[in-house]
């Protein structure tokens, strides 16, 4: 199965476009057509021909960025659904299918409705598909690539003999090269002595001929499932106890961390569902602030959610699955390391089972010299400490909007008034002078340069002044420890 416009069909069934229509793609420092629909190409455009040539040709030509990624998730997608035809499926290349159909073709009615049934389905969700049948697996690409149709069994070079040397899968330079000595169709090439061709092309052009007529084996790899991170365990009579729910859930962890000790991944969630004998279910999901794959760290996180499920009758079967992992691989062991790390992991996923993982958050350092853009917050469970904190000066603890002053002068004023407070300045540090980042837009800073004192009063309070020289004015902004 060949899809030759993929990439175009998958952007236009999200928006679809009733004229001339390309994806582009940067190559070489210029934008080209990488891919197009028909009507782009009955106006003679085509793949890999400038941007700017191509409106020049075609005024209402519309266009937008091919996105790679995204082609790739289709042609997966496309491949999975395919395995309703067959179970051995791969991929060929970046926009095409290969299927095995052997022996699936009679649950169909046979090759010709099945591969009706393709074509139909495949028309409806508007992709363009072209098909071809045949022994092996280099005549399909053949037949789909230059004369879509069917070929009999045992009649693979009477199907290609017709088709240009270029069906066999061989570079452009050596197609050409090919021409030039008069052997232009398949069948001009496999009536040519072998022994010149391997002397001149080397092995290429012979191995690829035996594989489409079929005296080269050829296998098909279907891209292998993604592991089934679940195990079950059905028992004999119902059970009702927490406690014992507990134990059958520790021997379900066992084998669920083996298997993702072997996969070099951790659990992130785990669902843990609960069948009664009333055929009812109830699940109890842990979300889990780092991957994990101890089974001893996991098992007591489960004691909250199991105590609150509701038994009824019993409980017969327990399902546990990781339902999402990330990466976590193998890491050296250390007589310096200790498990204080592991310790507040597992407070900060005790605490997100009750108040949810993203209520629980962090400050992380970031780069700038901005009070107010100097640090970030984000949820604990989803970052790691970034380090220490690097400062030239000290910040407070403390950071508010600023607050004006009365004050006069480039130094702190002796005496004023904040939050209907008078104080008195003891001691003044400074100034720190810290310049707007102008490549950011922020109201905040439009008065431009900024004068910081650390200013200690008689009365205990520690405060974070500042002076604006183009715009005279006192502000406080915060407050130390």
């Amino acid at each position: 199965m060949w899809f030759p416009r993929l990439a175009s069909d998958r952007a236009l069934r999200v928006r679809p476009v009733d004229a001339p229509f390309a994806l582009t793609l940067t190559q070489s420092n210029a934008e080209r057509l990488y891919c197009l629909n028909r009507q782009a190409e009955q106006q003679g455009l085509h793949r890999g021909m400038p941007l700017s040539d191509a409106r020049a040709f075609c005024p209402d030509l519309r266009s937008r960025p091919a996105d790679l990624p995204g082609d790739a998730r289709f042609q997966h997608a496309l491949r999975r659904w395919t395995t309703r035809y067959c179970p051995w499926v791969g991929l060929e290349g970046h926009d095409g299918l290969v299927l095995d159909i052997t022996g699936s073709a009679h649950l169909f009615g046979g090759e010709a409705a099945m591969l009706s049934d393709m074509r139909q389905r495949l028309l409806r969700a508007r992709i363009s598909v072209r098909i071809g049948l045949a022994d092996t697996r280099g005549a399909a690409w053949a037949l789909a690539h230059y004369d879509e149709g069917v070929a009999a069994p045992g009649s693979g070079l009477d199907a290609l003999a017709a088709l240009p040397v270029a069906a066999l899968r061989l570079e452009e330079k050596t197609c050409v090269a090919l021409q030039r000595l008069g052997l232009r169709r398949i069948g001009d090439l496999a009536v040519t002595p072998r022994a010149p061709l391997a002397r001149r092309f080397g092995r290429d052009v012979l191995w690829r001929l035996d594989q489409a007529l079929g005296e080269q084996p050829e296998e098909i790899t279907p891209l292998a499932d993604p592991p089934n991170y679940g195990v079950r365990m059905t028992l004999p009579e119902p059970i009702g106890l927490s406690g014992d729910v507990m134990a059958g859930t520790a021997r379900l962890l066992g084998p669920l961390c083996d298997k993702l000790k072997a996969q070099e991944v951790g659990a992130r969630r785990l669902c843990l569902t609960l069948r009664r004998v009333d055929q009812d279910s109830q699940q109890v999901e842990l979300r889990l602030a780092r991957p994990l794959r101890d089974a001893n760290r996991i098992l007591p996180l489960f004691e909250r959610g199991v105590a609150e499920v509701d038994a009824g009758f019993g409980i017969d079967q327990l399902r546990l699955e990781a339902v999402q992992v990330d990466p976590l691989p193998v890491q050296q062991i250390s007589h310096v390391q200790t498990g204080h790390e592991d310790q507040l992991v597992d407070l900060i996923t005790r605490i997100g089972t009750r108040i949810g993982l993203d209520n629980i958050q962090r400050f992380l350092p970031a780069d700038s010299h901005i009070p107010e853009r100097s640090f970030l917050i984000a949820p604990a469970a989803y970052c790691d400490p970034d380090g220490p904190w690097v400062s030239l000066r000290p910040r407070p603890l403390t950071l508010f909007p600023p607050e004006p002053i009365g004050g006069h002068g480039q130094r702190p004023p002796r005496q004023f008034r904040w939050r209907r407070m008078p104080l008195t300045t003891a001691r003044a540090t400074g100034p720190e002078r810290i310049a707007p980042e102008w490549w950011l837009e922020d109201d905040s800073w439009r008065t431009g340069l900024r004068d910081y004192w650390k200013v200690d009063t008689r009365q205990g309070r520690r405060l974070w002044l500042y002076y604006t020289p183009q715009n005279p004015g006192w502000f406080v902004q915060g407050e130390f420890a």
